[in-house]
């Protein structure tokens, strides 16, 4: 959105980073720059909220130049069970689009990418998410916590962590090259 943007300069701005960096509103799946623009691109956290992931790779490799690469972390399904919602990336099933990485991996392929490395994030997540709870225990809840994102997104967290923890889904990072 156009807030997305404003906000998103601001801070970089912010940061000292603002001759390195710049935003633009734009559709994944029509992307708003010529063919062969970029010599890298990354998805985080966005792949579970778009559907047509095939046109999504397919846009990505179009704005690339060729060898370059893109990499990919998202949340992805690797085990079974439902899904309970609301998630952090959706209220309802309606609107998740959580699939397996071999379907990651197939769209990649017919979008013009080659996977050169792949790993399972999970284990680290775990981890992590271990480690803030600690430090929450001890020092208390950061004024900048997942609390500002609103009033349900600890029951949003609470879903998002039986399920990584049961592993029906890990988040999973993808590094492919533009073929």
């Amino acid at each position: 959105t156009e807030e997305f943007v404003q906000v998103a300069t601001s801070l970089t701005q912010r940061c000292g980073l603002a001759d390195r960096v710049s935003f633009r509103q734009g559709s994944a799946l029509a992307l708003p720059f010529e063919d062969g623009t970029f010599d890298g691109a990354m998805l985080m956290h966005v792949g579970m909220n778009i559907a047509d992931k095939a046109r999504l790779f397919s846009e990505a490799r179009r704005v690339l130049k060729p060898g370059k690469r893109f990499g990919v972390y998202d949340i992805m399904r690797v085990g079974e069970g439902a899904l309970p919602y609301p998630m952090p990336w959706a209220m309802t099933e309606a609107t998740s689009f959580v699939e397996e990485p071999e379907a990651y991996r197939r769209h990649l392929a017919s979008g013009g990418f080659e996977v050169e490395k792949e790993r399972n994030r999970r284990d680290f997540v775990l981890t992590l998410a271990r480690e803030m709870r600690e430090k929450i225990a001890r020092e208390g809840m950061p004024p900048l916590g997942p609390q500002i994102l609103g009033a349900d997104m600890e029951e949003r967290i609470g879903n998002l962590m039986k399920v990584l923890e049961r592993g029906t889904i890990a988040p999973i990072e993808i590094i492919a090259r533009a073929v």
